[in-house]
């Protein structure tokens, strides 16, 4: 080979979106609001689904800690944490899911 051949590699197009299914409309801001809030919320939910391994095996001590009381209320605390971490972005479910319901209803 010589110096002067110039062999280029193939480039390598950045991943896109895929277009809109032929038909779609446009979502509303009020149907795109509810659709993120319904995306977050899965989010949410799926966070303190996997945090709930994680306390478990957790123990705490008398007088301020354990009890019935506690495991009664630990669901809600790691409800609220989940909610806590989907608001402040998560781990970034909830955007491919809004995505994904809005496709299936033939938005965008």
């Amino acid at each position: 080979m010589t110096a002067d051949m110039n062999i280029a590699s193939p480039s390598v197009a950045p991943a896109a979106t895929p277009p809109p299914p032929p038909g779609s409309k446009l979502a509303s801001a009020d149907q795109r609001a509810r659709i993120k809030d319904a995306a977050q919320a899965f989010e949410a939910q799926l966070l303190s689904q996997m945090m709930q391994p994680m306390f478990e095996g957790l123990s705490t001590s008398k007088p301020f800690g354990g009890g019935d009381g506690e495991q009664t209320f630990r669901s809600f605390l790691l409800d609220a944490i989940g909610k806590q971490m989907a608001k402040a972005g998560g781990v970034g479910i909830a955007q491919p899911v809004m995505q994904e319901m809005l496709k299936m209803q033939g938005l965008q």
